[in-house]
């Protein structure tokens, strides 16, 4: 007769047996996002001068998704929608040096739960990069990190796992030597990995240059040093794709290069106004998805965001997608399965709250003295800022920037000290917002202002927290397994 300990010991064991074999069936996942790179500024979208050999490479062999948009004009939000699969607003993410909420379920915490090994490297923007905060990477479901609390250029400061030290070198190259190790490290394991690798780059100050390998930059002096630091990125991502086919694995990988938000000169930014706005020159990002073997190269037009990243990956890993709280972000695996999609509109919605300074050197340095001198943190304040206030955000209205992306449709709604003005634009024949038809097409105005108000509601009641079930802690629902 077997004991019932053994009994139990048996059931966990082919329990764990058969999680393993069906994790070791899943992709490796890795996300890469440059900081600030605008829709026109790479070889692979049509700028005339920059040289990006390594991205234009990889659209040879990807889904260039040809309309995707960022979920937000400016980085952190961005950075939480990625994670969420949600509307930056509802994560208590409203502009850049806000903290996403632990209450939210992130993608590294689902992968993590479903057997991935996780890990996060480079600006991380969302949160803390102190060990003990529930804001950090490591509290957001990521098993490793080397990160900063914003952008960093040369010798930066960073937190790897919670230990505070400066690191020699180029934060770009830093980030992807720290990510290639990881990545290296996990390739006999028994899990699959899901690596994020957020550059800094090319955000100013543009001190970061390529190597003596990158086709000069012919460009004016205003952008020059910008096209440096992509071709840098560009130079990155070429070292991980190279590594990813030295090491066998990139046909068992899933590989999506992106940009945070809009570029920082409008002639080429993919259509009205740059990085800042929620005209298409501050959404509109390049995009690239490739799994050799099981992607197949081709340009898709369907527009798609940010948000959409979430429920892709969890679909193409063959995992459920959170329903315990709205998702605004759709799955686009039937686009990687070489299918067409019509995709729901997209809401976007900025202005609404100010931008939080974020000095990442500053702040990482001061916790790297401390440390070293056995001092508490310096920080306190940076542990959790506001994640546990939960404020009635209906008291201040719908104000700032909305826009609702029905395609081919947009519309803007924009208030402004209590006053409220809509635009209409055809994206299709009017790719730059130029001739506004609002005035030409009331019944259709009428219809979208109803479905971008409404969306708005549903986005402020998740920013007062309704969509969690006792606020203050993590969902029942909130993958957190080991290996």
């Amino acid at each position: 007769m077997i004991a019932p300990l053994d009994l139990l010991r048996s059931l966990f064991l082919g329990l764990l047996v058969a999680t393993s074999a069906i994790a070791a069936e899943r992709p490796n996942v890795i996300l890469v996002m440059a900081d600030d790179q605008g829709y026109g500024d790479a070889g692979f979208t049509g700028h005339p001068t920059l040289r990006t050999p390594h991205l234009d490479a990889m659209a040879q062999t990807s889904l260039v998704l040809d309309r995707f948009h960022s979920s937000a004009p400016v980085c952190s939000p961005t950075r939480a929608a990625v994670l969420t699969g949600r509307h930056p607003f509802r994560g208590n993410v409203p502009n850049h040096g806000h903290y996403l909420r632990p209450e939210e379920v992130t993608l590294a915490e689902i992968l993590r739960g479903a057997g991935y090994v996780t890990g996060h490297f480079g600006k991380w923007h969302i949160g803390s990069v102190q060990k003990e905060s529930p804001t950090s990477p490591g509290g957001q479901g990521f098993d490793e990190w080397l990160s900063a609390p914003n952008f960093f250029d040369l010798d930066p400061f960073l937190s790897d796992n919670g230990d505070c030290a400066r690191h020699e070198g180029q934060g770009s190259v830093v980030t992807m030597d720290a990510a290639l190790r990881f990545i290296g490290e996990q390739k006999d394991g028994n899990y699959p990995f899901f690596a994020v690798i957020w550059f800094p780059a090319p955000h100013a100050p543009h001190r970061e240059t390529p190597d003596d390998r990158a086709d000069p930059v012919a460009a004016d002096g205003r952008f020059a040093a910008y096209h440096r630091e992509i071709q840098l990125v560009d130079q990155q991502v070429g070292r991980l794709r190279d590594e990813l086919q030295s090491l066998g694995i990139e046909k068992d990988t899933l590989l999506w290069y992106c940009s945070d938000n809009g570029g920082l000169d409008p002639a080429h930014s993919g259509g009205r106004a740059k990085k800042g706005s929620i005209y298409q020159g501050g959404l509109r990002v390049p995009a690239l998805v490739e799994m050799p073997g099981t992607i197949g190269p081709r340009h898709d037009a369907t527009p798609s965001s940010t948000a959409d990243i979430l429920p892709t990956v969890l679909a193409v890993a063959g995992i459920e997608i959170p329903r315990d709280r709205p998702i605004d972000g759709a799955s686009l695996k039937p686009l990687l399965d070489g299918g067409e999609l019509e995709h729901p509109p997209i809401g976007f919605w900025s202005g609404h709250s100010g931008g939080q300074a974020t000095h990442s050197d500053a702040i990482v340095g001061a916790l790297a003295e401390a440390q070293a001198n056995g001092r508490p943190t310096p920080h306190p304040e940076r542990l959790l800022k506001n994640v546990r206030d939960f404020p009635d955000r209906h008291a201040g209205g719908l104000r700032g920037h909305a826009a609702w992306l029905d395609w081919p449709w947009k519309l803007h709604r924009i208030e402004q000290k209590g006053k409220v003005r809509f635009a209409l634009y055809q994206l299709e024949r009017d790719p730059d917002e130029s001739r506004d038809l609002a005035s030409r097409h009331p019944e259709r105005v009428e219809a979208m202002r109803r479905d971008l108000e409404a969306w708005q509601e549903s986005v402020l009641r998740s920013w007062e927290g309704k969509d969690y079930g006792n606020p203050g802690t993590k969902s029942p629902t909130a993958p957190n397994g080991s290996h």
